[in-house]
């Protein structure tokens, strides 16, 4: 089959012929890929970023947002069939240590992350387990839905836990419209009714936001700071949801937050550089956020089934990764690049 490989750091990928994964074990699920999200993770893999935490040896088929048709079931798979259509769980996890018995299965002890430390979907075919297969609704199709396999999870996973703490009335700034930003704002509409400022630097990322729900879209031209605390009355926000963290966006995001308000990290790729005495004296909350749960999965499905949360996305062919990576490096993708076998 083809599949797309890290071959280098700080080199393109490749275009690779390799052998079809088969099943080996009795839970195993071997996907059919119908749609494979291009997330920014992706160029942060290749620049290196994961190397040291990852392990994995060089070259392995990257890809980690994965959707499509189940080729083949190991003997012991009774939730799904050959034929169906499913998201697939970023991780394949062991269900038997403490993590997944309390159903925080991200962070299980033995887990696999296909496309950062295992075989990905940036191919035709991928190998993962029956606790990681979710099925879809006969209304959604996998290539329209793919990215919501983790840059989703990962908007749904932090929304719906901000959206725990916030009240009406309260106001809630999302930073980045992008990727994972545009998936937020849909999820903190369905759950909250805060008020929601969303800010970005890209014109066109604000007027998407304001179109899918976002009360107030500023644009992050130097200004932006100003403007949120003059719509917050002054006092900051009672909470932010930072999909972009890096850039500035942290110092920028903190000077939105009110007293004893949380900050949710979703983005990455700078340090949050705060002195101590002002986290104490404000008592705000730092909150990480990495991917989410099977559950928190299946709960984002029934959204995007009911139609509250719609995947803005471009596709291109498997051949076509490099297009995908650039436009989305450059900035020219508007929600999420799918890549489609």
């Amino acid at each position: 089959m083809k599949a797309v490989q890290v071959v280098g750091y700080d080199q393109q990928l490749r275009l690779a012929d390799v052998p079809v994964p088969e099943v080996a074990g009795p839970y195993d699920v071997v996907v059919r890929i119908g749609g494979a999200g291009v997330c920014r993770t992706d160029i942060h893999i290749l620049e290196g970023q994961w190397a040291e935490k990852s392990g994995v040896a060089l070259p392995y088929t990257i890809g980690h947002e994965n959707a499509g048709w189940v080729h083949a079931v190991g003997s012991a798979v009774t939730n799904v069939a050959e034929g169906d259509k499913v998201i697939v769980h970023p991780l394949i996890t062991c269900g038997l240590c403490r993590a997944c018995r309390a159903g925080d299965d991200v962070h299980c002890a033995a887990s696999q992350f296909p496309g950062i430390d295992t075989a990905g979907g940036y191919a035709e075919y991928l190998k993962t387990s029956a606790r990681s297969v979710v099925k879809l609704d006969d209304s959604l199709e996998p290539a329209d839905v793919a990215a919501l396999a983790d840059a989703g999870l990962t908007a749904y996973h932090a929304a719906a836990k901000a959206a725990r703490r916030l009240r009406p009335g309260d106001r809630c700034v999302v930073i980045g419209a992008g990727g994972l930003g545009h998936i937020g704002i849909q999820v903190l509409k369905a759950l909250t009714a805060a008020e929601l400022i969303v800010v970005d630097r890209n014109e066109d990322a604000v007027k998407l936001a304001e179109s899918i729900g976002a009360d107030h879209g500023v644009v992050a031209d130097g200004g932006h700071v100003a403007a949120v605390r003059d719509l917050t009355g002054g006092e900051g926000a009672e909470t932010v949801l930072d999909f972009v963290g890096e850039g500035g966006a942290t110092r920028d995001g903190v000077a939105m937050l009110r007293r004893a308000g949380d900050y949710h990290v979703v983005g990455y790729g700078e340090n949050i550089d705060v002195p101590t005495i002002d986290i104490i004296s404000a008592e705000i909350n730092f909150i990480g956020n990495l991917v989410g749960s099977y559950t928190d999965l299946c709960e984002l499905m029934v959204l995007a089934a009911q139609d509250r949360v719609r995947l803005h996305t471009a596709t291109y062919p498997l051949e076509s990764f490099q297009d995908a990576l650039d436009d989305l490096a450059a900035g020219r993708v508007r929600g999420r690049a799918i890549l489609v076998p």
